[in-house]
Protein backbone atom coordinates (compact mmCIF):
# COMPACT_ATOMS: atom_id res chain seq x y z
CA UNK A 1 0.00 0.00 0.00
CA UNK A 2 1.18 3.28 -0.99
CA UNK A 3 1.26 5.92 2.01
CA UNK A 4 -0.91 8.50 0.45
CA UNK A 5 -3.47 5.96 -0.20
CA UNK A 6 -3.68 5.02 3.50
CA UNK A 7 -6.66 7.99 4.15
CA UNK A 8 -8.33 6.45 1.35
CA UNK A 9 -7.87 2.66 2.44
CA UNK A 10 -8.80 3.15 5.52
CA UNK A 11 -11.80 4.73 4.77
CA UNK A 12 -13.10 2.02 2.25
CA UNK A 13 -12.61 -0.31 5.48
CA UNK A 14 -14.54 1.70 7.60
CA UNK A 15 -17.65 1.59 4.75
CA UNK A 16 -16.76 -2.07 4.12
CA UNK A 17 -17.26 -3.20 7.35
CA UNK A 18 -20.09 -0.60 8.50
CA UNK A 19 -21.91 -2.05 5.59
CA UNK A 20 -22.17 -5.37 6.81
CA UNK A 21 -22.25 -4.70 10.70
CA UNK A 22 -24.56 -1.05 10.68
CA UNK A 23 -24.93 -1.94 14.31
CA UNK A 24 -21.58 -1.97 15.29
CA UNK A 25 -20.28 1.59 13.29
CA UNK A 26 -18.73 3.11 16.56
CA UNK A 27 -17.17 0.11 17.87
CA UNK A 28 -15.84 -0.45 13.81
CA UNK A 29 -14.47 3.31 14.33
CA UNK A 30 -13.02 2.58 17.74
CA UNK A 31 -11.38 -0.44 16.28
CA UNK A 32 -9.69 0.89 13.69
CA UNK A 33 -7.73 3.29 15.81
CA UNK A 34 -6.92 0.62 18.25
CA UNK A 35 -6.24 -2.25 16.29
CA UNK A 36 -3.95 -2.62 13.33
CA UNK A 37 -5.10 -6.51 12.84
CA UNK A 38 -8.39 -5.58 12.69
CA UNK A 39 -7.60 -2.31 10.26
CA UNK A 40 -6.17 -4.60 8.00
CA UNK A 41 -8.80 -7.29 8.32
CA UNK A 42 -11.28 -4.58 7.08
CA UNK A 43 -9.01 -3.54 4.69
CA UNK A 44 -8.87 -6.84 2.80
CA UNK A 45 -12.47 -6.97 3.22
CA UNK A 46 -12.95 -3.56 1.40
CA UNK A 47 -10.37 -5.01 -1.54
CA UNK A 48 -11.85 -8.84 -2.08
CA UNK A 49 -15.89 -7.04 -2.42
CA UNK A 50 -14.03 -4.80 -5.03
CA UNK A 51 -12.42 -7.94 -7.03
CA UNK A 52 -15.94 -9.42 -6.43
CA UNK A 53 -17.89 -5.96 -8.15
CA UNK A 54 -15.31 -6.47 -10.81
CA UNK A 55 -15.48 -9.71 -11.73
CA UNK A 56 -17.25 -8.98 -15.04
CA UNK A 57 -13.70 -7.78 -16.52
CA UNK A 58 -12.08 -11.21 -15.83
CA UNK A 59 -12.16 -13.41 -18.88
CA UNK A 60 -15.12 -15.26 -19.19
CA UNK A 61 -13.04 -18.38 -19.27
CA UNK A 62 -12.10 -17.42 -15.66
CA UNK A 63 -14.83 -15.58 -14.02
CA UNK A 64 -16.70 -18.57 -12.44
CA UNK A 65 -13.82 -19.97 -10.43
CA UNK A 66 -12.50 -16.14 -9.79
CA UNK A 67 -16.75 -15.44 -8.23
CA UNK A 68 -16.22 -18.53 -6.49
CA UNK A 69 -13.03 -17.58 -4.93
CA UNK A 70 -13.45 -13.72 -4.03
CA UNK A 71 -17.10 -14.50 -2.55
CA UNK A 72 -15.13 -17.36 -0.43
CA UNK A 73 -12.85 -14.90 0.71
CA UNK A 74 -15.25 -12.19 1.15
CA UNK A 75 -17.77 -14.78 3.62
CA UNK A 76 -14.36 -15.60 5.46
CA UNK A 77 -13.41 -11.99 6.07
CA UNK A 78 -17.57 -11.09 7.65
CA UNK A 79 -16.88 -14.16 9.48
CA UNK A 80 -13.77 -13.05 10.84
CA UNK A 81 -14.35 -8.82 11.13
CA UNK A 82 -17.79 -10.27 13.01
CA UNK A 83 -16.37 -12.31 15.16
CA UNK A 84 -13.71 -9.39 16.35
CA UNK A 85 -17.06 -7.04 16.68
CA UNK A 86 -19.18 -9.70 18.70
CA UNK A 87 -16.21 -10.66 20.98
CA UNK A 88 -15.53 -6.55 21.35
CA UNK A 89 -19.27 -6.25 22.51
CA UNK A 90 -19.01 -8.95 24.81
CA UNK A 91 -16.46 -7.34 27.06
CA UNK A 92 -17.43 -5.60 30.08
CA UNK A 93 -17.62 -1.83 29.64
CA UNK A 94 -14.45 -0.17 30.85
CA UNK A 95 -15.41 2.47 31.90
CA UNK A 96 -17.26 3.90 35.41
CA UNK A 97 -21.10 5.38 34.61
CA UNK A 98 -22.11 8.94 35.73
CA UNK A 99 -23.91 9.18 37.98
CA UNK A 100 -22.22 6.29 39.99
CA UNK A 101 -24.90 3.95 41.22
CA UNK A 102 -25.78 3.98 44.29
CA UNK A 103 -26.49 0.73 46.92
Amino acid sequence: MRMDDEPADKKRAVSAAVRRFPQFELAIHRLMGRSEGFQDMCEELAEAELALSRIDMVPPALRESRRAEWQGLVDRLVGEVGAVLHADAGRKPHFTPWPPRQN
